[in-house]
């Protein structure tokens, strides 16, 4: 079954959508593309992340799952019993390698859930065996391997999307598309967090034979399950979930940053990790215009105080977002936000951009005692954002890679765009590492070619 039969590449076809005058759009009510035209695909890894993408791949017309590998016997199990719930008849592979050969007519696309470390080895095969791939990020837990996956995607000439998923959520291009450029004024300072609860090293009754993990390059049970935790297969929380928001201040500024000061720390933990169970860092970002912005950045994976949430403070007022809205969504005037008033912020609500809030007004603070200064402390209401996601945060972006695969429609998220924040994401580690700033040229972000093999020895001459 040749891609061509479908006329997979036509040609682009972006939809657009108007936002009606007070009321949410609902990420349902947007279609992309023909649907009536099957996609086969197959997963490698069915872990954590592959049962997430699992739940939305089973949900989008035209999609159909022909095969899962996995290296672990259990989780093959719970793939097939998932999948035949949803009337997908799957064949099960351990070996990436043995899927390739034997389905190689049979699936056009295939999504890769492995630990970060095999990232490179199971994306680029499947890229040279003429799949489309949706790779989950981060692209790699080393520089060098994320940079030749964008090598051989440029080679190949196949669709590679990384899995970025906040790039192709409605309610964040939304924000970035029409808040972010119009409301915000000149946006000097942002700050991200993901804070999550302290969770034990995962064991499990049945984990893989230790002949299976000799195979695949895991010492124990252990770094099979924790493999996060692990410098080999992972980067901590940093890489894990740091890359998700650091990837949206390079959106955000349109720039990547010019450097990087962390600090972290791992005793939280059993010694037993060698990754950062919390780090704290700054980034700084050179504007085209020679100004300078800054972006802090925590995660901790100590305690869960405040959750997770992006905010964007600018001049004329300040946004406050996350995959979650009940965690933020919200846009709140400044004080003296550049002289707007009611009716100028009206306009936006007129437009669509945002709703109403409860009382626009801008109030004083004031204690018992003490009356505040409202240049420090005062803000209007928030206004709720007008967007909203009624849909699995993941299910837009595989969306967005399907209606590629068919029809030429744009990848929100492409390799060299995902490069950039994996060259950002691994410095913070790196400065952590060696406690000092970390400073970045703009030659880092832009994908080096590939070095060149080591000369051949010359042959040792021959005695007279």
């Amino acid at each position: 079954m040749e891609l061509n039969r479908r006329n997979f590449m036509k040609g682009a076809a972006v939809a657009s959508a108007f936002l009606p005058r007070f009321n949410i759009l609902h990420a349902d009510d947007i279609t992309i593309g023909p649907k009536d035209d099957t996609i086969n695909v197959a997963m490698i890894g069915f872990g954590a992340e592959g049962k997430v993408l699992a739940a939305s791949l089973v949900r989008i017309p035209g999609v159909r799952v022909r095969c899962v590998c996995d290296i672990w016997k259990f989780e093959q199990q719970r793939a097939r019993a998932f999948f035949k719930g949803y009337g997908h008849d799957i064949k099960m592979y351990e070996d990436y390698r043995d899927m390739l050969a034997k389905e190689d007519k049979n699936i056009d696309a295939v999504v890769v859930a492995t630990p970060d470390w095999m990232h490179c080895e199971h994306t680029s095969a499947c890229l040279r065996a003429g799949k489309h791939v949706y790779c989950e990020k981060e692209m790699s837990n080393r520089l060098e391997l994320a940079a030749e996956m964008c090598r051989v995607q440029q080679e190949t000439g196949k669709l590679l999307q990384i899995g970025h998923q906040r790039r192709s959520n409605p309610r964040y291009r939304h924000c970035f598309e029409k808040v972010v450029p119009n409301m915000l004024g000149r946006i000097t300072t942002a700050y991200a967090q993901w804070n999550r609860s302290l969770a034990p090293f995962f064991t499990y009754k049945k984990p893989p034979k230790q002949s299976v993990l000799d195979k695949y390059g895991y010492t124990n049970p252990e770094q099979f399950h924790n493999w996060r935790w692990f410098y080999k297969y992972g980067g901590g929380s940093m890489v894990d979930l740091g890359s998700h928001q650091i990837d949206l201040f390079i959106w955000a500024w349109g720039v990547p940053p010019s450097s990087v000061t962390a600090i972290g720390g791992k005793d939280a933990f059993s010694p037993r990790r060698q990754a950062y169970d919390r780090v704290m860092c700054l980034y700084e970002f050179q504007m085209p215009d020679g100004t300078k912005n800054e972006a802090y950045y925590q995660v901790i994976s100590s305690n869960a105080r405040g959750g997770f949430y992006e905010q964007f403070m600018g001049t004329h007022a300040s946004l406050t977002i996350a995959e979650i809205s009940a965690r933020g969504n919200t846009v709140q005037r400044e004080l003296r936000g550049g002289g707007w008033t009611d009716p100028e912020w009206q306009a936006f609500i007129d437009k669509g951009w945002i709703l109403p809030g409860a009382d626009d007004k801008i109030k004083k603070e004031v204690s018992k005692n003490v009356e505040v200064d409202t240049r420090i402390s005062a803000l209007a209401n928030g206004n709720p954002l007008s967007v909203e996601l009624n849909k699995p945060a993941h299910m837009p972006h595989l969306e967005n890679f399907f209606a590629a695969c068919r029809h030429g429609e744009k990848l929100n998220c492409p390799a060299e765009l995902a490069y950039e924040s994996a060259v950002a994401v691994l410095a913070a580690n790196v400065s952590a590492d060696a406690h000092k700033t970390h400073y970045f040229k703009p030659e880092d972000f832009k994908v080096p070619p590939r070095p060149a093999a080591p000369a051949a020895s010359a042959a040792p001459a021959k005695k007279a």
